[in-house]
């Protein structure tokens, strides 16, 4: 199957009243020209699994004969007016989604069967709005839909709605303006995000609203859920290859680790133990693959500031050769890892998870009252960390430092969590925990970076590359790990001394 085209599709959709005409929107938004209608003939069969778990994530897939873009397609949500949408052309057997797709959405179906779950026909009439130098700005359509879902009992509709889309080329901010028009004009917003959405809507379950006066427990899940969510996303993004994709996996995997570490009290550390020690794997395996990305990258920045006498020999083709044969093992041992059953249950176990929570009796608490225990705690693991590492030297002093920072990363994940319930009062101890968090990185950077170079040097050798290059950005990341020492005393005495709530004690 071939590679997907990505399209940025910004939209609205609008009830309109039966017989009504199509609102002229010349002058709006740099609109110099409305053209006259074209028509066109949609039809789509809308997949997904029986329990709509696609549906529930705000994912749409579907295969779709007639228009200019037939073919397959699968939206993902961006924001409340923005989707991404993939597109593939039509081919192969007409009634069953293609492999790569049933992959691509593992990660949401969990391995569930993808199936039929309705046929929508549109009869499109569609007005393309222009500017001055006739450049697409948006699209207007007229769509006459009749849709038909099946299941238990089978569901006929028919209905008429407004579409406005904007060209990927025009600014965004014209959305609003288009919206004030054709609400002027005597269309509503529908409450349907999707045609789809509007047929099937009272069959796919809907999310809980948020309480009004959240308890502890509420807090630590939503946190929850955001990082899943998070980590499915980025789940489609390495899948496609896109860029840091593996770094944004990663990302949603420490801050589920962190909170369900740090909010053990609340989510019963024992039962979610198992998962906690399968983010750990699942963190493991996607490490050499970024590892790779971010150690290139910082060493031919590092090259390029170095002076061009100084640089001996084919030095950037050899690190080309290095780095490409890393970044391939690193790449295939991602997409292993992502296909197979050890990573499937894990995100069934993260699934049940949310779905039925092992809450404590510490969850029903007020949130004020009850997250404060929690991080307590985490603040005083912090300044333990940093007081274990006084006194140390050499090797030690850089293992103790890197502690300390996953104790600091750890920290600024709480404080995010529980943001929504105290807000300013631990604004500023964030703030100071996150520099010396990126401080920190930057000295375990030149941990790595020297280790990485002296290795590199050792193959060189043996390749018979001149390697006094590498020595001397080897000498220069020891120097900078001084530096970032010294500086983190500094922003430590900062956070001890500002902006730290009484509560963290």
């Amino acid at each position: 199957m071939a590679a997907p085209t990505s399209v940025t599709e910004r939209e609205r959709k609008y009830e309109i009243v039966a017989g009504s005409g199509v609102p002229r929107l010349v002058g709006i938004g740099g609109v110099e020209t409305q053209d006259d209608p074209v028509e066109h003939v949609l039809d789509a069969s809308y997949y997904d699994t029986e329990t709509f778990r696609l549906a529930r994530s705000g994912i749409t897939l579907r295969r779709r004969v007639g228009g200019p873009d037939a073919g397959w397609h699968l939206k993902l949500p961006v924001s409340a007016d923005e989707r991404q949408e993939l597109q593939w052309p039509l081919g192969g057997d007409a009634h069953k989604v293609p492999g790569r797709l049933r992959r691509l959405v593992r990660a949401y179906t969990l391995g569930e069967k993808l199936v039929p779950i309705a046929h929508l026909r549109t009869d499109r009439f569609a007005h393309r709005l222009a500017d001055a130098g006739g450049r697409t700005i948006a699209v207007l359509t007229d769509d006459h839909v009749t849709g038909e879902a099946g299941g238990e009992t089978a569901r006929l509709d028919e209905w008429r709605e407004l579409e406005l889309e904007l060209d990927p080329s025009a600014d965004p901010k014209l959305l609003p303006k288009f919206d004030r028009a054709l609400t002027e004009a005597g269309a509503s917003a529908s409450p349907w995000p999707s045609k789809l959405r509007r047929l099937i809507g009272d069959r796919v379950p809907a999310p809980p609203r948020a309480a009004k006066k959240p308890s502890a427990g509420d807090v630590v899940l939503t946190a929850l859920h955001e990082h899943y969510g998070r980590l499915r996303g980025a789940d489609v993004g390495v899948r496609l290859d896109v860029d840091d994709s593996v770094h944004q996996m990663r990302v949603a995997i420490r801050k589920l680790r962190s909170t369900l570490r740090t909010f053990g009290s609340i989510v019963d550390k024992k039962e979610t133990a198992p998962l906690l020690a399968e983010l750990q794997w699942l963190g493991r395996q996607l490490s050499p693959a970024r590892d790779t990305e971010v150690t290139e990258e910082r060493l031919r920045e590092q090259l390029d500031d170095v002076p061009s006498e100084l640089v001996f020999g084919p030095l950037r083709q050899f690190l080309t050769r290095q780095f490409a044969r890393e970044a391939e093992e690193g790449r295939t041992r991602v997409l292993a890892t992502l296909t197979g059953k050890r990573y499937l249950e894990l995100l069934r176990g993260l699934d049940t998870l949310l779905e039925d929570p092992p809450l404590t009796a510490q969850a029903r608490k007020p949130a004020k009252a009850g997250l404060r225990k929690p991080l307590r705690k985490v603040a005083r693991k912090l300044g333990r960390a940093e007081a274990a590492s006084r006194g140390l030297a050499g090797d030690q002093l850089e293992t103790a430092l890197h502690g300390v920072r996953k104790k600091a990363k750890q920290a600024r994940y709480a404080a995010d969590t529980v943001k929504p319930v105290y807000g300013k009062k631990l604004r500023q101890w964030r703030e100071n925990v996150k520099v010396v968090q990126e401080t920190l990185g930057e000295h375990q950077d030149t941990v790595v970076g020297r280790e990485v170079l002296r290795h590199l040097a050792i193959a060189g050798h043996g390749e018979g590359q001149n390697t006094f290059s590498f020595g001397l950005l080897y000498g220069r990341e020891s120097a900078r790990a001084g530096e970032l020492r010294g500086r983190f005393r500094k922003e430590w005495g900062r956070l001890r001394k500002g902006g730290r709530p009484g509560f963290l004690g």
